[in-house]
């Protein structure tokens, strides 16, 4: 059951670090949740910082968020500001979580978000194009459920059975809602049969209409609803896109598993660290080093690689200024969530009580400003 109510007193404000010799990434080292340990970290590439995320934790239960928004922030901040405490009501509403508590969290997000967007589009037209993939995990009594729209992911590090007991098994756990695989892109033209031109092949990647690669989304109105691309105000900022039916959709893929005693860590990050880094190579770095950490190290091991490929110095990349800097990767938000209580070492009532918070990221890394996120998610749960 959602256990978000049980915080009686102010969550404590999780503002984590800068890592030292890169003014961009933020990270949280090591902090306690319901079922072990936790770590965050994210970099900032785009001018504006585009990853939004959260971390939030109780006695009974830790629920996690990584938002990775594109043509601006305003959708992932919405959404790292509203999806919890829908989450909540709804929860509360049902006695407990379930997949159709989460569908109407997204839902409510969705519809929140579109009232936005009605009230906005005569001052600013451009919020009509902004929408945030959502990637959302959450653990409550042994279970795990995972929610996602986009392509953010999620993964399961798992021992391995027989004779490979001290090797670690990666299992994805969410959907890529990306054009770029051919079975989402074939989804996405068996639902549009009379439209040749619904995925197109332009700046490298497969785009739905030509502008966008992922299927699902918070946000994107333009791209949902016709009265908006219609709409003279939307037309004099954008090329209007003829719309029939919606092209993409706010329906996430929901995975609900038991954990299981070989059941090691998870890793959700948004997509910057997967175009960087395979699921299997993600996975050994947290299984073969420390804790503490372990998110800034997958940060700067994405990193490394981004350096390798434009025959670069590790050092030179974090020298580049955001903005710039996008040319080079990806805003990469990763947040590791150890899984020890389901590996029989469980939970004492020290750990509970440490267990309770909030850990948000800061809304921009460069200016360093959490946006009071944490004392707004705590107004609204409570």
């Amino acid at each position: 059951m959602m256990m978000l109510r049980s915080l009686s007193r102010p969550l404590e404000r999780c503002l984590g670090v800068r890592a030292g010799g890169d003014a961009l990434m933020w990270h949280a080292d090591l902090k306690p949740h319901a079922s072990g340990d936790f770590s965050i970290a994210v970099v900032q590439a785009n001018n504006c910082l585009e990853d939004q995320s959260q971390v939030f934790t109780s006695p009974f239960a830790t629920y996690v968020g990584v938002y990775d928004g594109h043509g601006g922030s305003k959708a992932s901040r919405f959404v790292n500001k509203h999806l919890f405490p829908f989450l909540h009501k709804f929860s509360t509403e049902q006695g407990g979580l379930s997949a159709d508590v989460i569908k109407k969290a997204f839902n409510a997000t969705e519809e929140e978000f579109l009232r936005l967007v009605k009230r906005s589009l005569s001052v600013r037209p451009q919020i009509a194009s902004v929408g945030s993939c959502c990637l959302v995990g959450a653990i409550s009594i042994d279970v795990l459920y995972v929610a996602n729209l986009g392509d953010s992911r999620a993964v399961l590090g798992r021992k391995a059975s027989g004779d490979k007991e001290n090797t670690v098994v990666a299992e994805r756990l969410s959907t890529d809602h990306n054009v770029g695989v051919e079975e989402v892109r074939k989804e996405v033209e068996e639902l549009h049969p009379d439209d040749s031109h619904i995925v197109v092949y332009t700046r490298g990647v497969w785009r739905i209409k030509g502008i966008i690669q992922v299927s699902r989304s918070i946000g994107d109105v333009y791209l949902k609803k016709p009265e908006f691309y219609r709409d003279p105000i939307f037309q004099q900022f954008g090329n209007p896109v003829p719309l029939k039916r919606p092209v993409i959709i706010a329906e996430p893929s929901i995975l609900i598993r038991k954990l299981k005693p070989q059941d090691q860590f998870l890793i959700f990050a948004s997509d910057g660290l997967w175009e960087q880094l395979s699921d299997e190579a993600a996975v050994n770095i947290v299984f073969k080093n420390p804790r503490a950490g372990i998110a800034r190290r997958l940060v700067r091991a994405a990193l490394q690689e981004v350096a390798k490929k434009r025959e670069m110095r590790y050092s030179d990349i974090k020298k580049i200024k955001k903005g710039i800097r996008r040319h080079f990767h990806d805003d990469i938000t990763v947040i590791v969530i150890y899984l020890d209580k389901h590996r029989g070492s469980f939970c004492n009532k020290r750990t509970k009580q440490n267990a309770m918070g909030c850990t948000v990221a800061p809304v921009d890394i460069y200016s360093f400003n959490a946006d009071g996120g944490d004392e707004d998610l705590l107004q609204k749960i409570t």
